[in-house]
């Protein structure tokens, strides 16, 4: 089975390396690396350009949000299956996508999604934050549970059949996909109880002004889902608590 690795970067020199080599280091060989970029101009694409032999895509335009440069990676995706690797992130380790391919081979699942660790910015060494997922109960959504969204790879007819992201949510699309999903029963899920990425803290979605945007979208998405509202939105929020006492 293909897969497509889709990275959306803008202005991200720093890091942006090491998720790269992040994708070039898999033990599992069918990937095609698709990475689209918002118009850097802080050197980032100069990095790029180091690895490009090995990246499939790459496309330098001027967007109009994450979502939107998401949407544009899932149009040029040609894998089985989709998987999404944001600029400051890492897969886990080398055979990440190798052991999703098998899981998804072996229980015939339309979606996989697992576990995830947010770690030092400056030292990726560090875990500062476990997001542990369980086995799949419906139930649990209302009560603010949803797998961290770069743990989620589905394969590429869901996009087809179901939509992409909706770009009217600038900074909770991700959350609206996955409502998305989850609540639909016609989809197959899988649960791999293993780490599957490592998310480095700090940076710009994390800012006091962009969480009381998210939450602001994160109540709407939930009303038009059916979900208890404001308990759900609460008991989301509030899922971030345990996530740090479990770290190290």
């Amino acid at each position: 089975m293909k897969v497509s690795i889709i990275t959306i970067v803008y202005n991200n020199v720093n890091t942006i390396a090491s998720c790269l080599e992040s994708v070039q280091s898999q033990t599992y060989d069918d990937i095609e690396h698709i990475v689209i970029d918002g118009k850097s101009n802080d050197g980032t694409i100069d990095i790029i350009k180091k690895f490009e032999k090995r990246i499939d895509v790459f496309i330098s335009e001027k967007d109009k949000g994450l979502y939107d440069a998401l949407n544009k990676g899932i149009g040029e995706a040609t894998g089985d299956i989709v998987g999404i690797l944001h600029s400051d992130d890492m897969f886990y380790s080398s055979h990440t996508i190798g052991d999703v391919v098998k899981r998804m081979k072996k229980t015939n699942a339309d979606l996989l999604y697992g576990n995830g660790v947010y770690v030092e910015r400056a030292n990726t060494s560090n875990i500062k934050r476990v997001y542990s997922s369980r086995p799949f109960k419906k139930a649990y959504l209302k009560y603010g549970w949803i797998p961290l969204h770069t743990t989620i790879f589905v394969k590429s007819e869901i996009f087809n059949e179901y939509g992409f992201y909706d770009e009217s949510y600038s900074i909770a699309s991700d959350y609206d996909i996955s409502l998305r999903w989850f609540l639909n029963t016609a989809i197959k899920k899988t649960f791999l109880d293993e780490f599957i990425v490592k998310m480095r803290l700090g940076g710009k979605s994390t800012t006091l002004g962009l969480q009381k945007k998210k939450s602001s979208q994160d109540i709407k998405i939930i009303k038009k889902h059916g979900l208890p509202g404001y308990f759900t939105l609460a008991c989301k929020i509030g899922r971030k608590i345990p996530q740090y006492l479990k770290r190290g």
